[in-house]
Parts: structure tokens; C-alpha cells; sequence
């Protein structure tokens, strides 16, 4: 098993795909700001799973980078809250977003609480 046959992983992923292809059509002037930030966290959320995943066998270390992909996937929520406030996405687009994503934190929340179910083990340090 690798890291990319996890499910958080994988919906991550997709999700960041997604965002990547919608946010194409947000204003060029915003390239800097709101298109590279959204991008940015949502790549980011699932780029901490893996790396989570690359330090599972330290349980402290798992779910510190779990914590911050459960971090990241917040904060790609509120750039979508923003990206629909400024009118680049319409709100059945954020609604579908929004539950991705809520579901991708799900799946982290429960690697952080059983870490022991992906290779993790507790340290005794």
C-alpha cells in the first residue's frame, strides 16, 4: 500500500483537480492572490496526506501533518466562500465543492484518531 491508495488521498486530489480546472475561468488579475491561494491549499491538502503517510511510523508526526492538511482543506473552504463572494463561482459550484471537501476532513479526522489503522505506532519517546 502507498499513500496514493488512500481514499482521503485520493479524493483530495480530485478535489484539487477540480478546483484547478474551475478556477481557469477566474479574472487574470486575480492570478496572485485568490487563483494561486486556492490552488495552493487544496494541492496542499493533499500533499500533507502524503507526507502524513511518509511518517506514519511515528504517531506524532502522523497526525501533526494530518493536522495540517485538516488545515489546509479549511482553508481552501473559505478562499471557495471568497471565490463565490466575488461572483467567480456560482453557489451550487461552492455547495459541490464544499461537501468534497467536508467529506476529504472526514477521512482525515479518522486517520487522526486510528492512526494505528494505517501503520502508525504510538511513540514512546
Amino acid at each position: 500500500m502507498t499513500f496514493k491508495d488512500l481514499l482521503a488521498y485520493k479524493k483530495a486530489f480530485a478535489l484539487a483537480m477540480e478546483i484547478y480546472e474551475k478556477s481557469k475561468s477566474f479574472p487574470k488579475n486575480k492570478t496572485y492572490s485568490l487563483t494561486d491561494q486556492v490552488r495552493r491549499s487544496s494541492r496542499s491538502t493533499a500533499i500533507n496526506i502524503a507526507e502524513a503517510y511518509a511518517k506514519r511510523r511515528y504517531q506524532k508526526h502522523f497526525i501533526s501533518k494530518l493536522t495540517d492538511s485538516d488545515a489546509e482543506n479549511l482553508e481552501t473552504q473559505e478562499w471557495l466562500a471568497f471565490s463565490f463572494s466575488c461572483g467567480y463561482i456560482d453557489k451550487d459550484t461552492l455547495y459541490d465543492l464544499t461537501v468534497k471537501s467536508n467529506e476529504i476532513g472526514k477521512l482525515i479526522y479518522f486517520m487522526m484518531n486510528h492512526p494505528e489503522k494505517f501503520g502508525s505506532k504510538k511513540d514512546y519517546s
